[in-house]
């Protein structure tokens, strides 16, 4: 388990916000040897969209004739795929808004996107198009920066552009708030029974122990990221630090509870042969499960470390535009058939009902919990593109959380079952001997 925490841990990267308040500073010098600065890129509603730019100097802004430019995401790429054999004149009037910095607060609205459209918004300036071998030492304007603090807002339901959230985005700070309320009432109702059906031990002990860390770990990610979105709600900045910690400890319980059902699985199938009545089968794991297990996590752990790194804009590592992401999903597919072919095998050799409908809940629990995100991604193809991380993660989230409902309920009824039942020792799995039992009565 050390080494589960410990690899897990590595996976902490800080995102960068893609909403939408950015400041910085306005280079001649970078527009010229890229040809244009790119500055952020923001998915407009459609209609009533506001763009506003303040800048610190603007002397320097009508001397150079700074402007900003939206282009269409598609127009765009493009563009940059072509930068070569583009004149650089020429690409600046493909831009399907262009913005004169000619005043200390700037303000356009947008009212040409009927549908919503993802724009990358750039600055250029007299001297962006200057040839390479051109000179610009002798003006006293050119190596000056512009300080700027730009604002996208989208419009909100009362159609006034107040909304900082960009059109992917939308609907994540309520779907979070609900999120936050289920998990708050699920908690008044249920954590006292559940606390004492811990500290009670037993065979279930280790994995409603494990259960729990995890469905903590989900909590705190859910809470964290409803404080970033509020926050970002406000200002279009949020808090970077919670959204990182939110994914860290949502991370941190995929891993964990991929661990517990892993190692169980494998653990029964692998031991199934060496049991013996007065086995103690807390956690029927072997060497070979937990190694199975162990290198799974750690498979997991990377691909999730190397999505962050691949794509930063994001919100969450269910996105799957990445080869990371899409590794990601093979692998989860080739573990849902993993553990799908080993609980058949004990399913079919089961003589005792009991034990049958155990591993049938438990093949469930598991099977929704891995495949909830391959099949997601497959699904969201038949959506708007702004619209499929959006459903992506709103419905994996809910899948997992039913996935843990699902175990909770097996293995807190099978623990309540052999505290009662004479007969738990030889008809249910993750029991005990008769001759052991006393040992854990309270």
């Amino acid at each position: 388990m050390r080494l589960l925490i410990l690899a897990t841990f590595a996976e902490l990267v800080v995102l960068m916000c893609d909403g939408k308040t950015v400041t910085g500073s306005f280079s001649s010098d970078i527009a010229r040897q890229s040809g244009a600065q790119q500055v952020t890129k923001f998915l407009f509603h459609g209609v009533n969209g506001l763009v506003t730019c303040q800048i610190d100097n603007r002397t320097v802004a009508i001397d150079k004739d700074a402007k900003l430019y939206l282009f269409h995401e598609q127009a765009w790429l493009k563009l940059q795929e072509k930068i070569e054999e583009v004149n650089c004149l020429l690409k600046f009037s493909e831009a399907q808004v262009t913005i004169s910095l000619d005043d200390v607060e700037n303000n356009q609205t947008l009212s040409q996107f009927p549908h919503p459209q993802a724009c990358y918004i750039v600055y250029a300036d007299k001297y962006t198009c200057l040839e390479k071998e051109t000179s610009m030492d002798n003006d006293n304007f050119a190596a000056e920066t512009i300080e700027f603090k730009l604002v996208l807002l989208n419009p909100d339901v009362a159609n006034n552009p107040l909304d900082h959230f960009s059109a992917e985005e939308s609907g994540l700070h309520d779907f979070y708030f609900l999120l936050v309320l289920a998990y708050f009432i699920a908690a008044c109702i249920y954590a006292q029974p559940i606390w004492q059906s811990i500290k009670k031990g037993g065979p279930m002990h280790p994995i409603l122990k494990v259960l729990s860390i995890g469905l903590l770990l989900q909590a705190s990610a859910t809470v964290t990221n409803y404080m970033h979105l509020s926050r970002y709600s406000v200002d279009g900045i949020g808090a970077p630090l919670l959204g990182s910690l939110a994914e860290l400890c949502d991370m941190i319980s995929q891993n964990q509870m991929l661990y517990m059902l892993l190692s169980l699985c494998m653990g029964w199938t692998l031991g199934r042969m060496g049991r013996t009545q007065s086995r103690l089968l807390e956690w029927d794991s072997t060497p070979t499960s937990n190694a199975i297990a162990i290198a799974a996590v750690i498979a997991q752990g990377i691909l999730l470390l190397w999505e962050q790194f691949e794509d930063i804009d994001h919100h969450s590592y269910h996105a799957y535009n990445s080869m990371a992401g899409l590794l990601l999903i093979v692998l989860r597919v080739c573990l849902a058939l993993l553990l799908t072919s080993r609980l058949y095998q004990i399913i079919t050799m089961e003589r005792s009902v009991l034990k049958r409908d155990f591993y049938i809940r438990f093949a469930k629990g598991c099977i929704l919990w891995l495949l909830c995100h391959p099949v997601f991604v497959a699904a969201s193809a038949v959506f708007a593109e702004y619209q499929r991380e959006k459903i992506i993660v709103i419905a994996v989230i809910l899948c997992q959380s039913v996935s843990m409902v699902i175990l909770y309920r097996l293995f807190l009824s099978r623990s309540l079952y052999w505290e009662v039942s004479s007969l738990s020792s030889v008809t249910l799995p993750l029991t005990m001997s008769s001759g052991h039992r006393s040992h854990y009565k309270s």
